[in-house]
């Protein structure tokens, strides 16, 4: 089920549902159609502005009038005047609700790259935090860096987002405009950048949480690279009947559920948008789009109030098994919270609904812009901000850690691609691409403790450290700090964990010390060590321990290792398991007891 969607709304201008007689192509053209006045070309940017934001409107109209001298004479591929897309960018941005100094910077955003407008003379007409966000969306220059341009831009940008996040907004709303006028590029240039920007752009918008961008670049992208399935989607949102009166009819019902429930909410409709339709529909096999009705319940209160919501929904209509998603008590990696479930409607229809606060709602649909949106918002949302932030902070560890560019984004892009899981580990909940290992996990509470990651247990059992996590497991790590064993000698992470592990820090990190300890291997000795504390580890989850070494001496015998050691070094390599071995200690040591 996708998170959020609404098909029509985004900005305004989402893939085109106007009247089916004219092309696709047409339709989507109509993008950047709005009227402008000669004489005040920023009138309707200003306004959209102080529609959220009070203040003075000189700043934009100065800027604009910079960026348009700069690039008079510059024409864009659709052969309309350059400044025409600054000045739609700072249009998005400005409907998006952010500040004034990113409406600065989005209109001066191409002129440091593509004019003899430099970035000193920037920083000395509008300070050094509009030119820290022109600098941090310029490109590199193809001519010098070849085909390593790309990934040095992104590198150069996700860095400049980590001082200022602002810098990723800005190029979220340039691809948007960019591509609502794709169609102007040959096919060739055209599947390009869509495919691109499927790849990193699109997930970086859905992990900051920007909803109202994503469900649009995410139509276009769908548009250009599965033009029959876009037509497919259209075709059936064209020809559908009765569906606006159904969508009233249940919506009406629901609110008055609601208020004989005591609950206070606004009830309305939550169409779905054309990639949404789709991706269900090939997800699950279906011959025609698959698209249920949806309604989307914004409650009055706070978070008990959602679960009252859903208990009068449940008792008005019966809900279908397995429908049912709580995001609120476990936020998806973007913080998207929301109540999901989907019941059997009027006329023995399946409809979707989501329920919500009204600050729930805000962060959905502007993600970290609502920060901007609305500066003077609750201390949870504040602290939402830092948490989101928390994956950027994890990519910029990686860029330190790799000095190629083109290695640090196919981690990224790797990394953006995967599905994920949660799982809660040390009293908090991680998120991890899904298949990830305790290994995974361990280099996600720090590159300390995976180096040195001895053991680990899933949901109180111990388990080898190349098991899949799955989504709500409890692990628990164990590094060689935990054994009681001497830690004089440190082994260090082991080849074969890259043969498993899933994340991009945990790939870069093992590498990393590799290359540091030009691969010495592990010793006998070390082996031998490390394999002991391991089983002194799982000895502690069964409350016991060993006064000697006799029992396991005796083990080894048993279960046919010439001695002791070797039974160890199996123990380290996995030749066999250590809960394996605990379980026939324990057995042993009760026997003769």
């Amino acid at each position: 089920m996708d998170v959020d969607a609404g098909h029509g709304a985004a900005l305004g201008r989402v893939v085109p549902v106007q009247s089916s007689d004219l092309p696709i192509s047409r339709r989507l053209r109509t993008f950047l159609s709005w009227p402008t006045s000669d004489d005040d070309p920023v009138g309707r940017l200003v306004r959209s502005h102080r529609e959220v934001h009070a203040g003075d409107a000189g700043v934009l109209r100065r800027a604009y009038g910079i960026a348009e001298s700069m690039h008079r004479g510059q024409f864009r591929k659709s052969g309309e005047p350059f400044i025409t897309h600054p000045l739609a960018v700072a249009q998005i941005l400005a409907e998006l609700g952010m500040d004034t100094t990113t409406l600065v910077a989005a209109l001066l955003h191409d002129t440091v790259e593509d004019t003899r407008y430099t970035l000193q003379a920037l920083d000395g007409d509008f300070g050094p935090e509009v030119a820290h966000l022109v600098d941090g969306v310029t490109k590199f220059d193809k001519a010098f860096y070849g085909k390593a341009a790309e990934a040095e831009t992104i590198r150069k940008m996700l860095v400049a987002a980590g001082k200022d996040v602002r810098v990723l907004i800005i190029k979220l709303a340039d691809r948007l405009h960019n591509m609502r006028t794709l169609d102007a590029r040959s096919p060739a240039s055209r599947a390009r950048i869509a495919k691109a920007t499927l790849d990193v752009l699109v997930p970086l918008c859905d992990r900051l949480g920007i909803q109202l961008l994503k469900r649009e670049l995410d139509d276009v992208v769908l548009f250009h690279l599965e033009p029959d399935g876009y037509a497919s989607v259209d075709e059936h949102v064209q020809a559908r009947t009765g569906w606006d009166e159904y969508v009233t009819e249940v919506a009406l019902r629901a609110k008055t559920t609601l208020r004989r429930g005591r609950v206070t909410a606004t009830v309305s409709a939550r169409p779905r948008h054309y990639y949404s339709i789709w991706k269900d529909t090939v997800e699950a096999g279906y011959a025609v789009p698959h698209d249920l009705p949806r309604i989307a319940v914004v409650v009055d209160g706070n978070d008990t109030d959602c679960y009252a919501a859903l208990g009068a929904i449940h008792g008005c209509w019966r809900p279908v098994p397995g429908r049912f998603k709580d995001f609120i008590a476990s936020p998806k990696n973007n913080l998207y919270r929301s109540l999901h479930t989907t019941v059997i409607g009027p006329d023995d229809r399946s409809v979707e609904v989501l329920i919500r606060t009204e600050a729930m709602h805000q962060l959905a649909e502007y993600g970290i812009a609502a920060h901007f949106r609305y500066p003077k918002t609750p201390a949870a949302m504040a602290e939402s901000r830092v948490e989101q932030l928390t994956w950027l902070r994890r990519v910029l560890n990686w860029e330190q850690a790799t000095s190629d560019a083109a290695q640090f984004l196919e981690s990224l892009r790797c990394d953006l691609a995967e599905s994920q899981i949660q799982v809660f580990a040390e009293s908090k909940q991680i998120v991890l691409p899904s298949g990830s290992t305790p290994v995974d996990l361990a280099y996600e509470l720090g590159t300390e403790r995976g180096d040195h990651c001895l053991a680990a247990t899933i949901n109180g059992r111990l388990a080898p450290l190349s098991s899949e996590l799955n989504d709500g497991d409890v692990v628990e790590i164990f590094t060689e700090a935990d054994s009681t064993e001497s830690t004089a000698v440190s082994a260090g992470p082991r080849k074969e964990w890259l043969g498993f592990v899933k994340s991009p820090q945990a790939q870069m990190q093992i590498n990393r010390w590799f290359a540091d300890h030009d691969e010495p291997g592990i010793s006998i000795p070390d082996k031998v060590r490390l394999g002991r504390a391991t089983v002194g580890l799982a000895l502690r989850r069964h409350d016991r321990g060993l006064a000697n070494d006799q029992p396991l001496r005796q083990l080894a015998d048993e279960l046919g290792y010439p001695d002791l050691e070797t039974l160890l070094v199996a123990v380290f390599d996995r030749a066999i398991t250590p809960e394996s071995v605990v379980d026939r200690l324990v057995a042993l040591v009760d026997r003769r007891e």
